[in-house]
């Protein structure tokens, strides 16, 4: 857990959002990692190289009536290595998470991303993600 917190708060979004002290900080983590655990709804990639947790990124599965009732596959949470970042390894991973959304009958993937990441939405369009929607958040 803390490998994937730490690739969580590698950046200025993330560091003022995410982060740890000690086990005990670690908690909230651990909670939510059970919750995803759980449910064969979601799933938590990571990748690993040499023993060391390099990526990560949240797939989750949604069920609804819209689009004739298709179920879709959201993409949250995906973090790269700095040292690894255009090395393909981005690709790989969302290359993986398509065809498991195909696998399981998904018409259609999303993630959402923020408006402060534009070498992110330069990626996603790059792997034919469309920028169609806009996007609200409400923090609690």
């Amino acid at each position: 857990m803390p490998s994937i917190v730490e690739l969580l708060t590698d950046d200025p979004l993330g560091a003022g959002r995410d982060g740890a002290e000690g086990a005990e900080g670690l908690q909230t983590y651990v909670r939510a990692f059970e919750a995803i655990d759980a449910d064969a709804a979601h799933l938590l990639l990571v990748a690993e190289s040499d023993g060391m947790v390099v990526a990560t990124m949240q797939l989750t599965f949604i069920p609804g009536l819209a689009r004739r009732g298709a179920l879709r596959a959201q993409i949250e949470a995906v973090r790269v290595h700095a040292d690894l970042r255009s090395s393909g390894l981005g690709r790989a991973m969302f290359t993986w998470a398509i065809a498991e959304a195909k696998r399981r009958g998904c018409g259609l993937v999303q993630l959402t991303s923020d408006k402060q990441r534009p070498e992110a939405h330069r990626f996603y369009s790059g792997l034919g993600f469309i920028a169609s929607h806009e996007g609200f958040k409400l923090a609690l």
